[in-house]
This record gives C-alpha cells, sequence and structure tokens, in this order.
C-alpha cells in the first residue's frame, strides 16, 4: 500500500490564513480521453476537499465514504463537519481495513484541506496505515520528500499571510519535480467562505510563467552575489 502511494504523481497543498491551496502532478492524459475524468483533487463538502496519491480506484471509493459521513454529520448536528472530524473518520476508515481478515488496506495517501465554521483553515494528511497528522505544508507521492523539504526550506508566517505568495509557492514547489511546466499542473484554490476554485489551464500557465520568472530573476540575483564577494 505504502508503495502505491510512492509511486504516482506528486500532491502538495499550502495553508494558508485565509486561503488554502492544492497542487497536484497531472499524468499525461491519451489524446481521445476526456482529462475531466482524470481528477486528483475531490470535493467532500461545500468547505472540504481532497488530493490523493496512489490508486485512483481506491480513492474514489474512500472519496464517496467520506461524502456519506460529511452529509451524515450535517444532517445529525446541523451543523457542517469539521476538519478534524472528517480527518479522523476517513483515518479510522484506512486503519479499519489494515486489521480485518479478507481486507486490503487503501493503496493510496490523503491531503484533506478547509475551513472549520469558525473560519480557521487546516491541513491534515493520513497514510494508508490510518495514521493523520495536522501540516502548515505538505507534499505526498512520488518525490513528495523533494518537494517537503523544499516547503521547509520556504515557507513561512508572511506568505501564509498572502494569497498570492501560497499560490506561487505551491506552484514553484511542484517545478521542482515536473519538468514540463503548466500543463502537467493541476491547481485548486479554496478561500474562507468561498466554494473550491480548480483553475483553469491558462490561468495556471500564466502563474507558472511569473513563478519561473520570479525564480531565475532570484537565482541571477544570487549569482552576482556570489560573484562579488
Amino acid at each position: 500500500a505504502v508503495v502505491s502511494t510512492q509511486s504516482t504523481g506528486t500532491s502538495v497543498c499550502l495553508r494558508g490564513d485565509v486561503i488554502v491551496v492544492l497542487g497536484v502532478e497531472k499524468r499525461s492524459v491519451p489524446k481521445l480521453q476526456d482529462e475531466r475524468t482524470v481528477r486528483k483533487i475531490h470535493k467532500l463538502d461545500d468547505h472540504v476537499c481532497m488530493a490523493f496519491a496512489g490508486l485512483t480506484a481506491d480513492a474514489r471509493i474512500l472519496v464517496n465514504m467520506a461524502r456519506v459521513e460529511c452529509q451524515s454529520y450535517r444532517l445529525t448536528m446541523e451543523d457542517p463537519v469539521s476538519m478534524a472530524y472528517i480527518s479522523r473518520h476517513i483515518a479510522s476508515v484506512k486503519q479499519h481495513f489494515t486489521q480485518r481478515p479478507g481486507l486490503r488496506p487503501f493503496g493510496l495517501s490523503a491531503l484533506i484541506v478547509g475551513f472549520d465554521y469558525d473560519g480557521s483553515a487546516h491541513l491534515y494528511q493520513t497514510d494508508p496505515s490510518g495514521t493523520f497528522h495536522e501540516w502548515k505544508a505538505n507534499a505526498i507521492g512520488r518525490n513528495g520528500k523533494t518537494v517537503r523539504e523544499f516547503l521547509e526550506k520556504h515557507y513561512t508566517d508572511e506568505i501564509a499571510a498572502s494569497d498570492e505568495a501560497c499560490s506561487k509557492l505551491t506552484v514553484r514547489a511542484l517545478l521542482e519535480v515536473v519538468q514540463s511546466g503548466g500543463k502537467n499542473i493541476e491547481l485548486a484554490v479554496m478561500r474562507r467562505g468561498k466554494p473550491l476554485e480548480i483553475l483553469d489551464t491558462k490561468t495556471v500557465e500564466k502563474l507558472v510563467e511569473v513563478t519561473e520568472a520570479e525564480r531565475d530573476a532570484e537565482a541571477e540575483a544570487k549569482k552576482k552575489a556570489a560573484g562579488k564577494s
């Protein structure tokens, strides 16, 4: 199950003060296939979404179970589900499948992100064993470790306070492992009190161009500073 999560494209998420940004590495789609049917970012409720790395078929089942739980919670409690509750529920489902005979573990890791009813943003990560932890920023998938190390170096509270900076850092993190630019990146943002928005290809490519220009300018400035010293 763990190997399955490390053999698929990278998914990355950043938690800002009033925004959450999800970015995933898209695999190439056959010319005749409708790319809308190949999604790694899913909405669980109006205020909760999830990205995954691993087996797509397993993710479909887990997403459906999580959506049912979100609606059941809303019907019973008359409040939207909290981020901690739905993350714990997904982790519990995964853990259940590790200890029962005749069942196999879910072959995916998931980044669960959204807002609680008080407006606070949260990001949780679950793995096939059923553990879950809260993060400020994280990455999963084939090159998750490389991207996570990049985020550890560059994520700051100042970036979290800026919507634009969060989006650019997400793109820049993915560009560390994605070589073909914007056409192989899928980006989604959710702002406090607003629904999930999956950015179109032109918007993503424009953001990639701006991010690459800033990265190149920064590298050139460092090169000049090193030459002077």
